[in-house]
């Protein structure tokens, strides 16, 4: 029997794929309807995006087989889903912050940026944060975390190290080694004084239990901020992305609501508060209450900070003073974020209104075409001083520098999946309107109109904050967001109010290591346990719903024009919505 189970649990991801389409076949075939046809087809790819049975770019591409099949929309309609403006960003995005990479610009950034802070206990695991944080805002979430963990562990090795009897021979300079023999001999002062001294096996176990804390608290201080960092900015993380297109896909007369600049004025106080708010909640946690300690204000951790301090400041020389590479990378990079904050800002008239505009003075281009343009500027420009150099092997014969960015480094590195999930999304959400299933849900959900729109955001990102922890995020919010515009037209409420939220929401997965990459990375590196990140990520996510609460009910309001309903989001199941019947109230849940 036992073998039995073993083969089952074995073949599982197999027999998932082979009897669920077969077991939501009576909701096709007993309502032989065009909304049911794309119900199926949504419940069948959330099931499988949830197991994961097959991979999620995989499950993405199942609109391109089921619509056209089910008369929902032609083959070619929906291919076109698949490379839309919000895939043209994220693909220049990711080629931009594949160049920061690949010069280890991200690495001489982070390293400056804890020289700057420095490394007393609280201000070390507030100095991992900001720079985590900050990197994630414009490289991968993965890419930062994968970065930082080992740097963070380096410190700590650092800070930990006893001295060996070979560094007593041999006299080195170990900073540790000092703090060692200083403690020995304050040790020793001590016990004249202390009537009942604590044995050296009780100081060495209560040493290692704070020692493997503050372990853990770094470790979890890096993951959390890279999930943290990354709502910040339009293309810190994919969900960002998916609001985006899935906005611009349900209601093309928006107007560009949501840009880089106006994601950026929203996003990055969030961002602030959260994890300001993080930082305190694992100080207190992993460090205890005794801040005289955590700040490093005791005079028996001044050797440990400055032995901590040599590990950044010698990673920090050993890369050198800044190459031609670099400086080019770092130039573009500044002038990508320029030209996408300035583009159409909506408060003053941007370059894009004066130079690029259309009849209507709206820019005709957008934020993927400033990312296209750099990206592809980097492929142009060389990494060295331009002049020929030999070829290493062959002094004869000249060679040419590599440019910046090479094919070969995107081909490798570029996350294609994402692009096919983003187009998935868009594709699940086109074929919501065309079959009709959006229009059936908002009428369902129309009885939510004598709820309070605050409590229902409130619930939303209670929600999403839950499902996102065993569901891919990008996932969630391709299946969630389709769903809240429908009921956000049917109540008669801005529909940014309830997707906001929900974006925002699902960056909330810090419970679990396999709910994010970052998670996963920081738990494989030891000495964590799920219970430590899940009690540690409980609460992150309690005061990542109040945040979220906070800022949808407060500076967003006036930002996105949330108290009235936009006449973009008119359809012909909302005619008698209008700015008089917006309820949306500024009081939080």
């Amino acid at each position: 029997m036992a073998t039995c189970w073993q083969g089952l649990w074995a073949y599982r991801f197999y027999l998932i794929v082979f009897f669920l389409p077969i077991f939501l076949l009576p909701l096709p075939i007993l309502v032989p309807t065009k909304e049911a046809y794309c119900a199926y087809t949504i419940i069948l790819m959330a099931l499988l995006w949830c197991t994961e049975a097959l991979p999620l770019a995989v499950t993405a591409f199942l609109p391109v087989i089921m619509f056209p099949m089910m008369g929902i929309m032609t083959a070619s309609t929906v291919s076109l889903e698949y490379l839309k403006d919000t895939n043209i960003l994220f693909i220049g995005g990711m080629m931009v912050a594949l160049a920061v990479e690949n010069w280890n610009l991200h690495k001489r950034i982070a390293l400056r940026m804890l020289l700057i802070i420095g490394v007393r206990p609280a201000l070390l695991i507030l100095g991992f944060m900001l720079v985590t944080a900050f990197l994630s805002m414009w490289i991968s979430n993965t890419a930062t975390t994968a970065m930082m963990v080992p740097i963070a562990h380096a410190v700590l090795e650092q800070l930990h190290k006893v001295p060996t009897d070979r560094d007593v021979e041999e006299g080195r300079n170990n900073p540790a080694f000092e703090l060692q023999e200083q403690k020995e001999e304050t040790k020793l002062d001590n016990k004249q004084d202390c009537p009942f001294p604590p044995t050296p096996s009780e100081s060495k176990t209560q040493r290692n239990k704070e020692q493997l804390r503050f372990s853990q608290g770094l470790s979890l201080c890096v993951c959390y901020s890279a999930s943290i960092g990354g709502i910040a900015t339009l293309t810190g993380t994919t969900p960002n992305l998916v609001l985006q297109g899935q906005v611009n896909s349900l209601f093309p007369r928006n107007g560009n609501v949501v840009n880089f600049a106006s994601w950026f004025s929203f996003a990055f106080p969030a961002m602030i508060i959260l994890l300001l708010f993080s930082w305190v909640w694992l100080q207190v946690l992993f460090l205890g209450f005794d801040f005289r300690k955590n700040f490093g204000l005791a005079e028996q951790s001044r050797n440990q900070e400055q032995a901590a301090f040599e590990v950044i400041r010698r990673e920090h020389k050993l890369l050198g003073p800044m190459s031609f590479a670099e400086k080019a990378v770092t130039l573009l990079f500044v002038l990508l974020v320029v030209l996408w904050f300035t583009r159409e800002p909506g408060f003053f008239t941007g370059w894009g209104n004066l130079a690029f505009s259309n009849e209507n003075g709206k820019s005709m281009t957008s934020d993927g075409t400033v990312a296209i343009l750099i990206a592809v500027i980097m492929f142009i420009v060389p990494s060295k001083i331009p002049g020929l150099t030999q070829k290493p092997g062959n002094p004869g014969k000249l060679k040419a520098p590599p440019a910046l960015l090479t094919w070969d480094i995107v081909k490798k590195k570029m996350p294609w999946n994402i692009v096919i999930l983003l187009g998935g999304g868009f594709a699940l959400a086109k074929g919501s309107e065309e079959s009709g299933l959006s229009k059936w849900l908002g009428d369902k959900l129309t009885p939510l109109e004598s709820v309070p729109p605050a409590a229902i955001a409130f619930i939303i990102c209670l929600l999403i904050a839950i499902f996102t922890e065993c569901a891919s995020n990008v996932a969630t919010t391709t299946l969630f967001l389709p769903i809240l515009a429908s009921m956000s037209q049917a109540i008669c409420i801005h529909p940014l109010y309830v997707m906001l939220p929900c974006t925002l929401a699902s960056s909330l997965a810090f419970m679990l290591p396999v709910a994010t990459p970052p998670n996963a990375i920081a738990f494989s590196f030891g000495g964590l346990r799920v219970t430590d990140m899940a009690r540690a990520g409980f609460m992150l996510n309690v005061i990542g719903v109040l945040v979220i609460t906070l800022a949808i009910n407060s500076w967003s309001i006036p930002m996105f024009d949330l108290h009235s309903f936009p006449s973009w989001a008119q359809s012909n199941t909302t005619g008698l919505c209008g700015v008089s019947q917006a309820n949306v109230t500024t009081s939080s849940p």
